[in-house]
């Protein structure tokens, strides 16, 4: 038994398991900036540019893989707010942007959103973005182990 536990950690560390040692991608800031200002602006077919095929998106629903450009424009023009970027963190693969949500062109109105902020943790890979998940807007802090 005691080998198919040693292989099983040298398959984890030949594949990679995306510790703490993983840097995020130094363009990751860029092509959010990027992709927030092409959504602010209305261009829908441009940030949906931003991202890769296929990408997993996650906006308050469970998990959903987008496989198609047309898919993922769909995605983008569903938001109903534009966003400006007020800052970016990283972590282990992950880089949380804060935004503060404004009105855009196009279809949706942002409403009581507006000028409200919003956070959202992505993957960027080669320049693209990977993941698109809305988290809690204000991360609860670490509480006792019950």
């Amino acid at each position: 038994m005691r080998w198919i536990a040693v292989i099983a950690v040298a398959l984890v560390g030949s594949i990679g398991c995306g510790g703490a040692d993983e840097p995020a991608a130094p363009d990751a800031e860029q092509v959010i900036r990027d992709w927030a200002d092409a959504l602010r602006a209305g261009d829908v077919d441009g940030a949906a540019e931003f991202f890769a095929l296929p990408s997993l998106v996650a906006n308050g629903t469970p998990a959903v893989v987008l496989y198609t450009r047309a898919q993922v424009r769909s995605f983008n023009a569903a938001l109903p707010c534009g966003a400006r970027l007020l800052r970016t963190s990283s972590s282990t693969g992950f880089t949380t942007a804060v935004f503060r949500l404004t009105e855009r062109p196009g279809p949706g109105a942002c409403g009581q959103g507006t000028g409200m902020t919003a956070r959202t943790t992505f993957v960027i890979r080669d320049g693209k973005i990977r993941e698109w998940r809305r988290v809690a807007d204000t991360p609860s802090a670490p509480g006792p182990v019950v």
